[in-house]
């Protein structure tokens, strides 16, 4: 497994499907702040909206479950009967140009991360409520079999909230991503505190 150093941080958007997370994340980690997003791997079909290789990387479940069998998945779950998952070179290979990352993630691979890296990983739960991310996910198309599953399990989603670091609801996107961008930046301030306090012991 990969080894955090000590400036590194893994910044995951996680929450309903249809809450927004993903254009949060977007809009706040790769617009305003300029980190680097890693792209999960996936065995499900693309969405008629979704691009490869920067919503996912999409591949059938053969490539998946050898690339698993190899180590080289950092986590993976399984959602709907498609496998989901972060490649571990992917991570590394990011870190060695950026001290700062982030991940849109589901709340079973937001909890694997957790478990796996600890205070090195924030949270930020989005989430809207139950008619506004049915809305959403009518809006963009999605198949009502798909929206049904979603909704079958946004109460479970829900319950994640209360695990996370932080949890903003996204009722307007331009405040949502201002809030979200000031608590990362606290998080940056925090840790040139850390360094300058650091060098001040040497």
């Amino acid at each position: 497994m990969y080894n955090l150093k000590e400036k590194e941080m893994i910044f995951v958007f996680t929450g309903p499907d249809g809450s927004g997370r993903k254009t949060v994340a977007k809009l706040v980690g790769q617009s305003t702040l300029h980190m680097k997003g890693i792209i999960s791997y996936t065995t499900r079909e693309q969405r008629h909206y979704e691009t490869p290789g920067e919503d996912y990387h999409y591949v059938s479940r053969k490539e998946f479950e050898t690339a698993k069998n190899r180590g080289e998945f950092l986590e993976t779950v399984e959602i709907f009967g498609n496998l989901y998952g972060i490649k571990e070179k992917d991570i590394m290979e990011t870190f060695d140009n950026h001290g700062c990352i982030y991940l849109v993630l589901n709340t079973e691979g937001a909890e694997i991360l957790k478990s796996l890296y600890g205070d090195k990983v924030v949270r930020f739960f989005v989430y809207a409520d139950r008619n506004t991310v049915a809305d959403r996910q009518k809006e963009r198309g999605d198949d009502p079999k798909v929206i049904e599953q979603h909704l079958a399990h946004y109460d479970e989603d829900m319950e994640y909230k209360e695990k996370c670091e932080h949890a903003f609801e996204n009722y307007k996107i331009d405040h949502i991503a201002y809030e979200v961008t000031n608590t990362i930046e606290d998080y940056f301030r925090q840790k040139l505190e850390e360094k300058r306090v650091e060098k001040e012991k040497l």
